[in-house]
């Protein structure tokens, strides 16, 4: 681990004041991406700012016909929630099978939604709810927030400080995981909104995309039969030792229709 200066931000303001100007300087929500990092030495920061003080970034509420989750809520305070639960089942569940214990009490959502991992689970019900990222700065759309592998529209020193999901008619996520992380070798979010129908899929490239062909489909008639016979090139899926750019594809289909009949 490289040296760098820590800072115990107290608000909003006070971490944005501390990032300010310092291209160098990050953020630290949960830290379980950022940790193991630093001990690797594959990041070299000026200067880390944690945000676990700030009380105002945790809070979870329903209402308005949406979800807010302050960007510190964790996994498990989400997959607990009964507003959450009650609002949008699909979003406590997808939080209830994020990696271990441990991981669910420290892992936060703004921090999964920052980094972007390609086979994170939040990215893929942020943008399967068409969900709204607010940050220290301005409101940014799903569908324009995610750009490739671990890199977002953020800018530097820009802060998440919670994202709003509308709640859906229907909504579910389904995902094969890896045995040994957790991650999802893929992970399919499906919703049935007020706007149509939108099918989401994380783990199988440099991020999540929308597969606008399963979702023309749905939306004509919603149903797991609605997907027969639509099939998703292996040339946009990675192959690794877990799993080959094909059969990666052939589970988008698989657990798409999953997701679609737990939903409902």
């Amino acid at each position: 681990m490289y040296d760098f200066a820590y800072h115990k931000a107290s608000s909003v303001a006070d971490a944005a004041a501390k990032a300010k100007g310092n291209d160098d300087a990050k953020f630290m929500a949960g830290g379980q991406t950022l940790i193991p990092t630093l001990k690797q030495r594959l990041a070299r920061p000026s200067d880390v700012i944690d945000l676990a003080a700030i009380a105002d970034l945790k809070s979870i509420a329903a209402g308005g016909g949406a979800v807010t989750l302050g960007a510190m809520a964790t996994h498990a305070s989400v997959a607990a929630s009964a507003d959450v639960k009650k609002a949008i089942p699909a979003l406590a569940a997808l939080a209830e099978g994020i990696g271990d214990p441990q991981v669910r009490n420290r892992g936060t959502v703004g921090g999964s939604v920052a980094n972007n991992d390609p086979a994170a689970d939040y990215p893929a019900a942020v943008l399967g709810l068409g969900a709204t990222i607010h940050t220290d700065q301005r409101q940014i759309a799903a569908d324009d927030f995610f750009l490739s592998v671990f890199t977002t529209a953020l800018n530097p020193g820009e802060l998440i400080t919670r994202i709003s999901f509308p709640v859906p008619e229907k909504a579910a996520y389904v995902k094969f995981p890896s045995p040994a992380s957790r991650y999802a070798m893929i992970g399919v979010f499906v919703a049935k909104t007020a706007k149509g129908a939108r099918v989401v899929v994380t783990g199988a490239g440099n991020g999540v995309i929308r597969i606008k062909s399963m979702e023309a489909a749905l939306d004509k008639a919603w149903s797991a039969a609605s997907l027969d016979g639509i099939a998703v090139s292996a040339s946009a899926c990675n192959g690794d030792i877990h799993g080959s750019s094909e059969y990666r594809a052939h589970l988008i289909s698989v657990m798409a229709k999953r997701a679609v009949a737990a939903a409902g």
